[in-house]
C-alpha cells in the first residue's frame, strides 16, 4: 500500500478487512483514505459496494477469495490482482465439488504468489498469468528495522535481563508457556501479548502464574502514572501483559527469543517474520502447514516447532542457556528475511503498466 501510495499520490486508497482482529488495528491506519468493514460477499452487496467505491485497482491478499466481488469487478473490468497468494491441493478449487470457485480464479487479472508449488497448481487449472513474486511480508517487516522502536515501559521492564516475547497467544500457546514460565529461576523476562483482548481469560491466566505480574493498562492508569515507584515495580516485575493492540512489533525488537502463536491449537499461526527482521530465533507449536514462510525458516533451523509443554520448555531452557546456539540461530531468522525481500518491486511493475 505504501509502494501504492508513492507511485500514485493522487488516488485514494480503501481498505477493507472481514475479522475484525484486522479492522480493530488498522482501523486508524494514515496510509489509507477509508478502512472499512467489507460487506458479506453477496451480488448485491458487490454492486452497492463498488458502485460507492468505484476502484480502478482492486487488490486481493494472500486467502481472500470473494466469488462476487470477483465476477463484479470482472463484468466492469476493473484490474483485480492477488498479490502474496498461497495455494495449496486441500483447497476448493481443487476439488471435483469445487467448480464455482474455480470459475472465480478467472476474474484474476494476473496471481502473484509466494512461491513455485502454487503456481504449478495454478497452472494444472489453465491459469498461466502467474508470477511467483515471494510475500510482501518480507519487504514490510524488513524496514520496521529501521523504524524508531523505542518503548520507554520496554526499557525499564527488560532491564539487563533475557527477555522472551510471546506474541499473539491463545490459551493452548499460554498452556504450553506456563510451565517454563514458573518453573524459570534465571533473570528471565516475560511479555504475553495475547491474540484477544479477553479480560476473564487473561485473568485466569494470570492466576496460574507463580511470578509477579502486571498488565500493560496498570502501566497507563492515571494512579500508577502518578506512582514514583513505577519504574522500580516494573523493572521488579517477571511477566508483562500487553493487554492492548498496536505494539507488538515494537516489543518484538527488545526480544532475544520470540514465541508466536496460533500455531498450538487450529487458529492459525500468526507473523513469524515481524520478529525474524530482528534477528531473534523463534519457537512456534505444530500446526503450520499452511504457513510456507515458517516451514522455509524451520528447514533452515531458524524456528522450531513443538507439540507439548515438555517440548516447549526444552527448546527454551537450550535457548536460554546457550547463548552462542541462540546467536546462530537469531542469524539465521534475520537472514532468512533478508533475503526474501523484493516481491512489492515486482508486484508495482505491472500496476504501473496499467495506467490505472
Amino acid at each position: 500500500m505504501e509502494a501504492v501510495k508513492k507511485s500514485f499520490p493522487k488516488h485514494k486508497i480503501v481498505i477493507s478487512f472481514f475479522s475484525p482482529s484486522g479492522y480493530e488495528i488498522r482501523k486508524n491506519a494514515v496510509i489509507a483514505d477509508v478502512v472499512v468493514y467489507l460487506p458479506m460477499d453477496t451480488q448485491n452487496n458487490a454492486k452497492r459496494f463498488l458502485d460507492l467505491v468505484n476502484p480502478s485497482l482492486a487488490l486481493f491478499v494472500k486467502y481472500e477469495f470473494w466469488p462476487n466481488y470477483l465476477y463484479t469487478l470482472q463484468e466492469r473490468k476493473i484490474p483485480s490482482l492477488l498479490i502474496s497468494g498461497v495455494f495449496r491441493k486441500d483447497q476448493i478449487f481443487f476439488k471435483a465439488y469445487g467448480s464455482f470457485m474455480r470459475k472465480a480464479l478467472s476474474a484474476f487479472d494476473h496471481f502473484f504468489v509466494q512461491e513455485e508449488h502454487s503456481k504449478e497448481l495454478l497452472n494444472t487449472l489453465g491459469h498461466q498469468n502467474v508470477t511467483v513474486s515471494g510475500d510482501t511480508r518480507f519487504d514490510r517487516v524488513s524496514h520496521q528495522i529501521e523504524q524508531d522502536n523505542h518503548l520507554s515501559f520496554m526499557d525499564e521492564f527488560k532491564g539487563d535481563s533475557l527477555c522472551i516475547v510471546c506474541g499473539s497467544t491463545w490459551p493452548e500457546d499460554e498452556n504450553a508457556l506456563l510451565p517454563f514460565i514458573n518453573a524459570s529461576e534465571r533473570n528471565i523476562k516475560f511479555v504475553i501479548a495475547p491474540h484477544k483482548m479477553d479480560g476473564v481469560k487473561i485473568e485466569n491466566f494470570v492466576k496460574k502464574l507463580n511470578k509477579t505480574s502486571v498488565l500493560y493498562s496498570e502501566l497507563t492508569s492515571e494512579s500508577m502514572a502518578r506512582d514514583t515507584m513505577r519504574d522500580r515495580k516494573l523493572s521488579e516485575t517477571t511477566v508483562l501483559i500487553i493487554n492492548t493492540i498496536g505494539l507488538l512489533t515494537k516489543i518484538y525488537s527488545y526480544a532475544d527469543i520470540a514465541y508466536v502463536g496460533g500455531a498450538m491449537g487450529k487458529t492459525g499461526l500468526h507473523n513469524i517474520l515481524e520478529p525474524a527482521t530482528f534477528g531473534v530465533p523463534i519457537v512456534i507449536g505444530n500446526h503450520y502447514d499452511a504457513f510456507p514462510e515458517a516451514e522455509r525458516l524451520r528447514s533452515l533451523a531458524g524456528l522450531f516447532s513443538v507439540n507439548s509443554a515438555e517440548a516447549c520448555s526444552e527448546i527454551l531452557e537450550k535457548l536460554v542457556a546457550d547463548a552462542n546456539f541462540r546467536s546462530k540461530t537469531g542469524m539465521i531468522a534475520g537472514h532468512f528475511v533478508n533475503s526474501n525481500t523484493g516481491a512489492t518491486q515486482k508486484i508495482m511493475t505491472y500496476i504501473k503498466q496499467l495506467k490505472i
